[in-house]
């Protein structure tokens, strides 16, 4: 069985299939560098999950941070990925339950990294909170 979290997580991947520009290069959680021919980019993974007793003490109620990060190259780095930025957040807020797994999706703001590199690059992170819910004792179902 997968947990919801992971479910949530494969969902928001598979949401951002076809973005502008980025096509099929949408990671999970990437460690490795984006190379200058991997870009535009999009990894998505997660930042942080916290439980709370739900109203009904057999449950669980989640709030799954979760990053959206667009990496680009580009002289204008926000610029060159406004585009994908847009189009990105119009997929994942289509569907608020995340394919059914999710009770909710709220976005948590947008960060802005340019960084030097062999051609100037730069990261927009949009970071989401996923609310969801399991059961105390599986967190596969709930």
């Amino acid at each position: 069985m997968t947990t919801k979290r992971e479910s949530i997580l494969a969902d928001i991947k598979s949401t951002l299939a076809g973005t502008a520009q980025v096509g099929t290069r949408i990671y999970r959680s990437r460690t490795e560098p984006i190379s200058r021919g991997e870009s535009p980019a999009i990894v998505v993974e997660p930042l942080s999950d916290s439980p709370e007793y739900s109203l009904r003490l057999d449950r669980l109620d989640w709030s799954l941070r979760v990053r959206v990060a667009v990496i680009v190259r580009s002289s204008v780095p926000d610029q060159a990925a406004d585009a994908i930025v847009e189009d990105a957040h119009s997929k994942i807020m289509s569907d608020l339950t995340a394919g059914g797994y999710a009770l909710d999706i709220e976005p948590q703001g947008v960060s802005f990294e340019m960084v030097e590199a062999d051609q100037p690059a730069g990261v927009i992170s949009m970071d989401y909170l996923v609310k969801y819910r399991t059961l105390l004792t599986d967190l596969s179902s709930g």
